[in-house]
Parts: C-alpha cells; structure tokens; sequence
C-alpha cells in the first residue's frame, strides 16, 4: 500500500478551500448531498512489469528512470473527476511501471527508439493536468507502460522580439513562461484554468484554449514551429508563420495528445505584455438575450480580450456562494492592452453592449471572476470530500445550432442524472467565440451514488450522444484522450480514422506512443 498524499487531489496544499456552511446547506437542501466521501489514505500500486534487463537499455539512454512507488503514484492519473474518483478509492491501476525523466531532446527520441524496439508503451507527461484520461495507456500487447516525464526541458531557447516568437522547450510550465517573458516585456497570453500546473507542450498536444482567447487566441494558433521525437527520428515543422508547401505537417502535431511523437520544442508567437486592464460585469435579462450580444460582438466588434457569458444558473449558483452578483446572466468583458487602447476599446463595448440590451455592473464583478479564476478545481476537492460528484465538459458548435446543442446537452444531463436518483445542477457559460460560433463550458454538481464512477459516465455518454446528435463537436479544448474516443471516432468518419492510422502507422509503426489514447 502506497501513500496518497496529495495525489489524488488538485494543486498545492496550502491552496485547499473548505465549504461554508451555507453552501453545504444548498447541497444537502437542492441536492441531498449529506454524506461525506473522505479519500482514501493509501493506494494499490501494482508491480512494475518492466523486467531489468529492459529498465538497463532504457537508463542506457536516459540515466534518470525511477521505478520507485511515489513517481509512479505521482504518475498514475490525470486530473478528470473520473481520475481523482478512483485514486480516492485507493485504485492506482493505470499508474506506469517507470518514469523517465530526460533532460535533453535526444534523450527523448533514443528513448523512443529503445521503446519502439522492445514494445513498451509511453506515455508523454507534461503537468498531468488531462481531464479526458489522456495519461491512461492501453498495456495490452506491451512489456509495459513508460511515463515520459518532460519537466526537465524547461528552458527558453530563444526569444525574438523582431518577430516576436519565443522558442521553449516543451515541458515548460505556463507561470514559468510567463515569468521568462515577462522579464523582457512579452506575454502569451494563454490563461486556461489548468494554467498553475500545465506545460506548453502539454497545450500544444491537447489544442488548448485559454480565458483570453478572444484577444490572444487558442494556442494552437500561437503555435508558428514544432518539433517532436517520433520513433523512427525527430520531426521538425514550422519555417516561416504561414506556407503552401503542401498540408501543414504542424497541424498533425496539434492535438495529436502524444499518439504520433512527443513534442519536445516549439516556437509560438508573442505579445507585448499589456500596459493596462478593464475586467467589468454586464448583466443580461436571460441566456438568449446575453448570446445575441456575444455574437455582435464576436462578429461585428468591438473585440474584447476576454469574453464569457454564464447562463442563470450559473449566475445564480455563483451569486449564492459568494461569486460575482448579478441578475438574469452574467457577462465578463475584459480588455488588455496599451492605456489608450483598453480607453479606447472599453468605451466603444460599453457604448454597444448598452445598444444590445445589456446592464452595466462595473468592475466589481470583472475582478471578483478574475480574482478567482484558479479556483474551481480547488473546490471540486472540496465538494468531492462532501459526497457531491462534480466534473465539467465543454463542446463547440456553430451560431445557429447553439441554442439547440445548449438545451439537448442540458437536458440529457438532468434526465440521466435525475433517472438514477441523483438530480443535478447544470450550470453553463459561454467561454471562447467565434465570428462563425462558440464553445459551451457545462459544470455538473450532483449527489455521488454508490458507485460514482460508472455514475459519471453514464451522465457523460448521455450528454456526448446528445452533443454528437446536434452536430456539435465532441471536444473544444479539452482533447479527446479516452473519454471522448468512441465520439471522436464517429466525429471524423471512417475515412478520416484511416487517415490518422497512416500517419500513425509512418511515425509510430509498433504502437507504443500513448496506445488508446486518441484513436482505437
């Protein structure tokens, strides 16, 4: 048995929120949430599979490959719900045999190629911040599993500020990169919630998508030149911003989540960090009302840098456990840039936000989301302790088809949910936008049953059938991993599933990068 510690748990200790006592009484009374679920103090951590003639070639190659149980407990999971429901069970089965840890870009392809040669399945670990079970790799088949941990490619290789791009290596962290940017003046401007603990590589493999990404961006257009490690040798992409020297190899890269190479470098673009900051609140009297703002805005600007819209139950939950208040739905503007620039641009979107029927707030409520934009996941803990189940998931889908896609995926949650005894509170927000659509961000708050696990994911496929029957895509930003397989599969068709197993077949011809994960 092996010491769970913070493992099965979000972040930093010292960061750990508790429940008041009136949110309590709102889960015991909307929710009849009354018995708490404490976790479970040591883990089952089966033996490593890896024999020592195999962990002997592999530190041939890399000197750093630990076999001891608390890197591969630290190694086990990601962060979904369904991930930290087992942990806290005591349940590591997914944890890998070993955990490299190079500390150089050819460290990373020799290891590949060692692994390719005697069948042992890898799995890239950047944060280990993957809430779709993309750090769960299939065992069949292989002598056993390798955790590839990046963290010790933490440099920034080059900055330049003609064309502003910076090159990092792929296991940076995000507040890492910033603190490097920020001593010479720039920004990525890439903020996700998962922004405390996430690498830039592990963005790039998964698409992610950050609070302002209005203003700056997803990340994967950020992303100008990768390079990844491949079992059969290194991958270079990216030498000038845009080309039509035939499909841009970049894009394989890019949400691949590890099945194709292990990203080891990139090179993203840059901005001058901002000089200035206007976050404010705007109320809107029902969901409709506040996305046929967004959609002007989206569409026809002004642009702000952050936009997201919650719907009233989001607003009303928020407002009731101290969040920001406001009535109807609550819509975040927030504007980065130059002082002239944020003057500029706060006073035309206050101007045409009134014009479209929306209440100004002020700051207050901007800041107060701003203030508390990283804790969520703290507070999942919180309410995993207290016998609730709360787990997030996110689609995205065109202008005409989101009302549609927003009331089916609602529904299918309070029907699946409410069938099994358990009903929930569905709440939703609009989180990144599009002149062409938007992503939908659902947060689900429910009474765990007794088997948890299978609880969520019976709610889950409810709602992935209903968002693939609007014709909605199964994922926006979160990846696809194993959670959302079956759907992707279906999402891009036969043909394009054999497309992917081409590439998958050139670059990774034994199967051993992230096996399950992505494609079948």
């Amino acid at each position: 048995m092996n010491e769970l510690r913070d493992v099965a748990r979000w972040g930093t200790p010292a960061d750990a929120v508790s429940l008041s006592s009136g949110v309590r009484d709102l889960l015991s009374a909307a929710l009849g949430v009354t018995d708490p679920r404490p976790a479970a103090a040591t883990a089952d951590l089966p033996a490593g599979t890896l024999s020592e003639t195999v962990l002997k070639e592999l530190r041939s190659v890399c000197p750093t490959v630990a076999t001891d149980d608390e890197a591969r407990l630290a190694h086990a999971a990601g962060k979904s719900t369904d991930d930290l429901l087992r942990l806290r069970a005591g349940q590591a089965g997914d944890a890998p045999d070993a955990v490299a840890r190079p500390t150089a870009q050819q460290q990373v392809a020799d290891l590949l190629a060692v692994c390719s040669r005697l069948r042992v399945a890898v799995v890239p670990f950047g944060g280990g911040t993957s809430v779709v079970g993309g750090l769960a790799a299939r065992r069949e088949g292989f002598a056993g599993v390798l955790a590839v941990d990046l963290a010790a490619l933490d440099r920034l290789v080059h900055l330049d500020q003609v064309s502003r791009t910076a090159t990092f290596e792929a296991g940076v962290r995000a507040p890492r990169a910033e603190q490097l940017l920020a001593a010479e003046g720039f920004t990525l401007g890439h903020f996700p919630q998962s922004f405390e603990y996430a690498s830039l590589g592990g963005f790039a493999a998964t698409r992610s998508s950050g609070q302002a990404s209005a203003g700056y961006g997803r990340f994967d257009r950020m992303v100008v030149g990768l390079r990844a490690a491949t079992p059969i040798g290194l991958l270079d992409t990216g030498r000038a911003p845009e080309s039509a020297a035939g499909p841009d190899l970049r894009q394989l890269l890019l949400g691949s989540e590890g099945a194709f190479g292990v990203i080891t470098e990139l090179t993203v673009r840059v901005r001058p960090a901002p000089q200035a900051r206007h976050y404010a609140g705007w109320s809107f009297p029902s969901f409709d009302a506040g996305a046929h703002a967004v959609r002007a805005l989206a569409q026809d600007g002004p642009m702000p840098t952050v936009l997201r819209l919650s719907d009233e139950t989001e607003t009303a939950i928020n407002a009731a456990t101290g969040g920001p208040q406001a009535d109807g739905c609550l819509a975040v503007v927030g504007v980065e840039g130059t002082v002239e620039d944020v003057a500029g641009r706060t006073a035309a979107l206050e101007q045409r936000l009134a014009e479209l029927g929306g209440t100004p707030l002020g700051t207050g409520p901007g800041e107060a989301w701003q203030e508390g934009r990283f804790r969520a996941p703290y507070l999942r803990d919180a309410l995993l302790d207290a016998g609730a189940i709360a787990e997030t998931l996110e689609t995205a889908t065109f202008w005409d088809r989101l009302p549609a896609t927003y009331a089916a995926v609602r529904g299918a949650l309070m029907e699946n949910l409410s069938g099994a005894g358990t009903p929930p509170l569905v709440l939703c927000h609009i989180s990144h936008v599009y002149d062409s659509g938007a992503s939908l961000y659902f947060t689900v708050v429910a009474a765990q049953a007794e088997e948890p696990v299978a609880q969520w994911q019976a709610a889950k496929a409810a709602a992935s059938d209903a968002i693939a029957a609007s014709g909605a895509t199964i994922t926006h930003h979160h990846g696809v991993g194993r959670a959302h397989r079956p759907w992707y599969t279906r999402e891009i068709g036969d043909v394009g599933v054999a497309a992917l197993q081409g590439v998958k077949q050139a670059l990774d011809p034994h199967g051993i990068l992230n096996p399950g994960i992505l494609l079948p």
